[in-house]
This record gives structure tokens, sequence and C-alpha cells, in this order.
């Protein structure tokens, strides 16, 4: 019966030793899969952090390309802002002269009536209508061509 007794214990003790090497074959097994698992893990967190690095440079040259524009932008404001104050200044001269074309080409009128007529009946009151440009410049002409004939007549 000792026999059998130690062939037990030691059957039982044969089989816990294939379990542990069982055991250990599939914790080295396990411990492999998690180096592997290091090693990829290990690559990606070295591309996330040159992906982070690369956003970051991204990132400063999109701030300093927003400065630049924003730079631009200002002085081309300021520039359009000057030159719609200019050309509203020239704007308002133009009107002025337009104004005073107006008041030739009436004179113009007037004289040409006063001409035909010796008397005039009575003279009406100035009214400014909207000329075109051809008459305003026709009027103009006739002004300065006037003018000069009384000029080189005097002078002659």
């Amino acid at each position: 019966m000792s026999n059998l007794f130690g062939l037990t214990i030691e059957s039982l003790v044969a089989v816990l030793l294939l379990l542990t090497i069982m055991y250990c074959a599939r914790l080295n097994k396990q411990i492999t899969q998690l180096k592997s698992d290091e090693r990829s893990m290990r690559m990606t967190i070295s591309e996330l952090m040159m992906a982070t690095e690369s956003a970051e440079r991204a990132i400063a040259g999109l701030k300093l390309t927003v400065r630049e524009a924003e730079d631009i932008l200002g002085s081309r404001l300021r520039d359009a802002d000057f030159y719609s104050s200019t050309m509203a200044e020239h704007v308002k001269s133009g009107e002025e002269v337009l104004g005073r074309l107006r008041k030739i080409a009436y004179a113009k009128q007037l004289l040409s009536t006063a001409e035909t007529d010796d008397e005039p009946e009575s003279q009406p009151e100035p009214v400014v209508k909207k000329a075109d440009a051809r008459s305003i410049a026709e009027a103009a002409q006739a002004f300065a061509e006037r003018a000069r004939m009384r000029v080189n007549g005097r002078a002659a």
C-alpha cells in the first residue's frame, strides 16, 4: 500500500508539474504578446508625438499667417478709407464745378436771348436744370471762346 500511496503522490506531483509547465507556456505566450503590444504601443506613442510636434509647428505657422493677413488687411482698409474720403472730396468738387457750368450755360441762354431781343420782357428766374454733360461742355466752350474774343478784340 505504501507503493500505491507513493505512486499516487508522485503521479499527482507529475500532473501538477505538467499543469505548471502548461501554465508557464501560456504565460510565456502572453508575455511575448504583451511585449509586441508594448513595441507597437511605443511606436504609436512616438508617431503621436511626431504628429503633435508637426501640428504645433503648423499652428505656429498659421498664427504667423493670420497676423500677416491681419496687418495687410488693416493696411488695405486704411488705404481704402483714405481713397474713399479722397473720392468723396473729388465728387464734391466735381459737383461744384458742375454747378458752375450750369450757371455758365444759363448765362449763355440769357445772353443769347438778350442778343435776339433788344429789350427782354421779363427776366425769368434762374431754373437750374440738370443738363447732360455734352451741353455743359458746349456751353463752357462757347463761354471760353467769347472770353477769348473779348480779350483779343481789346488787344488788337
